[in-house]
């Protein structure tokens, strides 16, 4: 998020309002209810990464937020992870080239409405000005669940780790923190995710009509 952080700044500089002007500062207690992405996938596999997120504060959560991230979402991360790999990509190094991601998965439906951009490969009415995370563009109220689903299809045999983290507001200063504390981000609501590809094409999956479909 610390792109988006200093652009706020930024803007605050050049006379114009900050953009995080309306979000509290505050902690917002959240429960992850549902965090589900298959371990054993193969090339071609149409499936889902699912992230369910319920509001256990008194307060609305202003913007809940999830960002994905290469192998962990901590910052300052290890070259080539983090946010520095595009969502749902691994890095890639070879010389002379400009972009230093390479898809792991193809978003086939990001979370959100899907609007022309959407279903022209765009990132979906969720997405942020970061990259990596999207957003619920709306108020949770107490005692509310909010989920992000993404319908992904796996093009890249190997063996990965996507990770993901939970923020309150876009703008880091509404934070999510989990009921009990109990997280390996300090509080901060965080899994990841030990994927393993395999090379031969899935023999048949489920659409999403829930029909089940034979690859030829």
């Amino acid at each position: 998020m610390f792109v988006v952080i200093a652009a706020a700044v930024a803007l605050a500089g050049c006379g114009q309002s900050r953009q995080d002007v309306k979000e509290p500062k505050h902690n917002f207690k959240v429960e992850v209810t549902n965090a589900s992405f298959p371990g054993s996938q193969r090339m071609s596999e149409h499936t889902h990464l699912v992230i369910s997120v319920r509001n256990a504060d008194s307060r609305p959560i202003p913007n809940l937020t999830v960002t994905i991230c290469n192998v962990t979402c901590s910052y300052p991360a290890p070259a080539g992870e983090g946010t520095s790999v595009a969502p749902f990509a691994h890095p890639f190094t070879m010389p002379g080239v400009s972009w230093t991601s390479r898809p792991t998965w193809i978003v086939d439906e990001p979370p959100g409405v899907c609007s022309y951009g959407c279903a022209q490969g765009g990132a979906g009415a969720d997405a942020t000005a970061d990259a990596n995370s999207w957003q619920r563009n709306t108020p949770l109220p107490p005692g509310g669940t909010a989920t992000f689903d993404w319908a992904v299809t796996a093009v890249a045999p190997g063996t990965y780790v996507l990770a993901w983290e939970i923020a309150a507001g876009q703008y880091g200063k509404a934070k999510a923190v989990m009921v009990g504390g109990a997280s390996p981000c300090g509080g901060t609501p965080c899994g990841s995710f030990r994927v393993t590809i395999a090379h031969g094409p899935a023999q048949s999956y489920v659409n999403d009509s829930g029909q089940v479909v034979q690859n030829q």
